[in-house]
């Protein structure tokens, strides 16, 4: 398991659970960051932050720091045995 700050650009990836006494986590998942929606990143800004996110066919703009309390799960790619 690994944050979704760090998951590698266009990686899929499920969203597992937040970290510990995170305070964005109920915001998070109003925007449909929930456990088992599937996420990738698509691009980050060019100094690194925020990061544009696909959250099930909606992008959002997370900053580093609070994709890094979002822990997820990364998936196989298509076709990959």
């Amino acid at each position: 398991m690994t944050t979704l700050a760090d998951l590698p650009h266009g990686a899929p990836a499920r969203v597992q659970a937040f970290a510990p006494g995170s305070e964005h986590a109920l915001a998070l998942m109003q925007l449909g960051l929930v456990p088992g929606a599937r996420v990738a990143v698509i691009r980050q800004a060019p100094l690194g932050d925020p990061l544009e996110v696909d959250v099930t066919g909606a992008r959002l703009a997370l900053r580093r720091a609070v994709a890094a309390t979002v822990l997820v799960l990364v998936e196989p790619l298509p076709g990959a045995p």
